[in-house]
């Protein structure tokens, strides 16, 4: 048994009701898949207002958003090592009100770009602050539970946020989505502003220096968990992305189910929150290097046959759903054990390495959804080689990291 996978000693816990505390977090991740997710079913309509006639370009509006939300974990890493948690994530969620009522008055589609871009920047700062709320609480097994619980929550955002976007869409414009989404955050800000208090203590405190940022970074870039477990979660969140973008097109333009759109997104949503509250109910007795490794192969060899049914001309919305859903599923298992190990030696600067895990996972996912997104050619075969490439790269950045050595407890 190595170091990483020892079951976690007593620690304080959550600084509130853990039920609480869960909840919060799983509100904290679910701000950004809010406004990722609910503007799905908008692009056509989106596209149609603000004369953008590709439909491949239309996928800026997503891909700005995370491209973003990546980049920016680069600056709210040392101030929420610096400032605090609570106090970052008040000032950031404010901002993103700010960038989403932007969005909703923007009358050009450059504009509506650049407020994309704000808003993904801005909202960065709940997941830099959440990982690092639950690992001044918790680490090693007992965070992979916590935050696999907290992302079993956190799912019912991507399974409802497209019903809710097309709900919208009934009775607003797509203009209505952006303030709905405003509203939501205000009511986390106060939520935060009443009932979170710091986690980070005094002597914790990290200054803001160039010197001691860059040590950060050094110290998260040459730790081998950290560096290879980001790595091979950020080609899995590569295919994520690859999927967000072109998941719309698939049921609108291979299926030419755009009503099926909410139903099927909500099936792999789904599958990825029963994947996650399986993790948490086994992950102490089994470990996170079992589950993570054995998932990874799952993931490459589902999406192996996905793939294969394509290409012999069997694919069918049936298949496209109930395959993806168990990649989907895989993927939760894999990604939500990547995340804790690569943070497991990273106690002492939580917030400034999880600024670097995040700006390699998301800016590099972005790019390698981008890419994915891209290649869309009116069939479901590029964004299912895409989960193929990026299972098989993470597992080989696995295999790295381990020297070998898989699937061991």
């Amino acid at each position: 048994m190595t170091a990483q996978d020892q079951p976690a000693p007593a620690l304080p816990g959550a600084p509130i009701g853990f039920v609480e505390f869960v909840a919060l977090v799983a509100a904290l991740m679910a701000l950004g898949a809010l406004g990722t997710d609910a503007m799905l079913p908008a692009l056509p309509a989106i596209g149609e207002a603000l004369h953008v006639a590709s439909e491949n370009d239309r996928q800026f509006v997503v891909a700005a958003f995370l491209g973003g939300f990546g980049v920016a974990h680069l600056v709210h890493g040392p101030l929420v090592d610096r400032y605090g948690r609570r106090r970052v994530l008040l000032w950031a969620i404010a901002a993103y009100i700010v960038a989403n009522a932007l969005a909703a008055v923007s009358a050009s589609y450059p504009l509506l770009i650049a407020a994309r871009l704000a808003g993904g920047a801005t909202v960065a700062a709940t997941r830099i602050a959440t990982v690092a709320l639950v690992r001044d609480c918790y680490h090693g097994r007992a965070m992979a539970r916590v935050m696999s619980i907290a992302f079993m929550v956190f799912m019912v955002v991507p399974i409802l946020a497209p019903t809710v976007g097309q709900l919208v869409l009934l009775f607003g414009s797509w203009r209505t989505i952006f303030w709905v989404i405003a509203g939501t955050a205000a009511l986390l800000l106060a939520w935060i502003a009443f009932r979170l208090p710091e986690t980070l203590t005094a002597e914790a405190t990290l200054p803001i220096h160039p010197r001691r940022i860059l040590s950060g970074w050094a110290q998260a870039l040459t730790d081998r968990a950290s560096i290879g477990y980001t790595l091979a979660a950020t080609m899995l969140t590569g295919s994520l992305y690859g999927y967000l973008n072109s998941v719309q097109q698939i049921m609108f333009d291979v299926f030419h189910h755009p009503s099926l759109l909410a139903a099927v997104f909500a099936g792999t949503a789904a599958t990825m929150a029963a994947a996650n509250l399986l993790n948490a109910r086994i992950v102490m007795r089994l470990g996170t290097r079992r589950i993570a490794h054995s998932a990874t192969v799952a993931l490459i060899l589902l999406s192996g046959l996905h793939l294969l049914l394509v290409e012999l001309g069997h694919e069918a919305i049936l298949t496209f759903a109930v395959l993806q859903a168990l990649t989907m599923a895989s993927f939760g298992l894999a990604n939500s054990n990547f995340s804790a190990m690569a943070m497991e030696n990273m106690g002492a600067i939580a917030g400034t390495a999880s600024s670097v895990q995040g700006f390699i996972m998301i800016t590099g996912g972005v790019l390698i959804g981008a890419v994915i997104g891209q290649a869309f050619d009116g069939s479901t075969a590029p964004m299912v080689a895409g989960f193929v490439v990026t299972g098989m790269i993470a597992l080989a950045c696995v295999a790295l990291t381990e020297r070998g050595r898989l699937f061991g407890a």
